[in-house]
């Protein structure tokens, strides 16, 4: 399977990069092809310029034309190929790094991600992503996040973007708290993403 992975957090020695090199390492044992970024390192631009705003009726040939930075239209293209999909950023307020949400704002566009054919706003999802697998990390206790807050990330992921854009399937892993953890526990996650990266595709 050709699996686009994206890792948003801006330290390379974060605990999250240690989740991204773990996964993609056990993905590559298993045979699967895998495309990755690292937005920090790429200096991945969030911002969508006025030049590349999107059209509801863009073909994919379209969108990749209106991408005047190349860092994007290779994004655009890879995504529009890739088979799954692996994303690992940390939880900050409820939702993902800023470099991550200006990703989805400008990689995933019209005839790209998704088409919309009539004023009704449901779409056509365009992707071809079998699975998604997001880890992520966090400081909340997970009674807290649902009483609390309502799990803002999952609301994101899994009813907002990925459904939108026809991902077939979509499970998420969260590790907490953070703040406090020990190596142990640390390592335990660490194995613990192994085999859900296994079996997950």
């Amino acid at each position: 399977m050709r699996i686009f992975s994206l890792i948003a957090h801006p330290r390379p020695n974060s605990f999250c990069h240690a989740i991204s090199d773990r996964a993609r390492n056990a993905l590559s044992s298993a045979r699967h092809e895998i495309v990755h970024h690292d937005l920090y390192a790429e200096g991945f631009q969030p911002c969508l310029t006025a030049e590349e705003a999107y059209s509801v009726g863009d073909t994919l040939e379209q969108a990749l034309s209106r991408a005047a930075d190349p860092t994007v239209r290779t994004h655009r293209k890879e995504i529009a190929t890739a088979e799954g999909l692996l994303v690992v950023h940390p939880n900050w307020w409820g939702k993902p790094p800023a470099i991550l949400s200006g990703w989805l704002d400008r990689v995933l566009v019209p005839g790209v991600a998704y088409r919309l054919a009539s004023a009704d706003g449901r779409p056509e999802g365009l992707l071809s992503i079998a699975k998604a697998v997001i880890f992520n990390t966090s400081d909340t206790q997970a009674e807290r996040e649902k009483a609390d807050f309502g799990d803002p990330l999952d609301l994101i992921w899994g009813r907002c973007v990925l459904p939108y854009c026809g991902v077939k399937a979509y499970e998420r892993h969260i590790f907490r708290p953070m703040v406090g953890s020990s190596d142990e526990e640390r390592l335990t996650w660490l194995l613990n993403v192994e085999e859900l990266s296994r079996i997950a595709f």
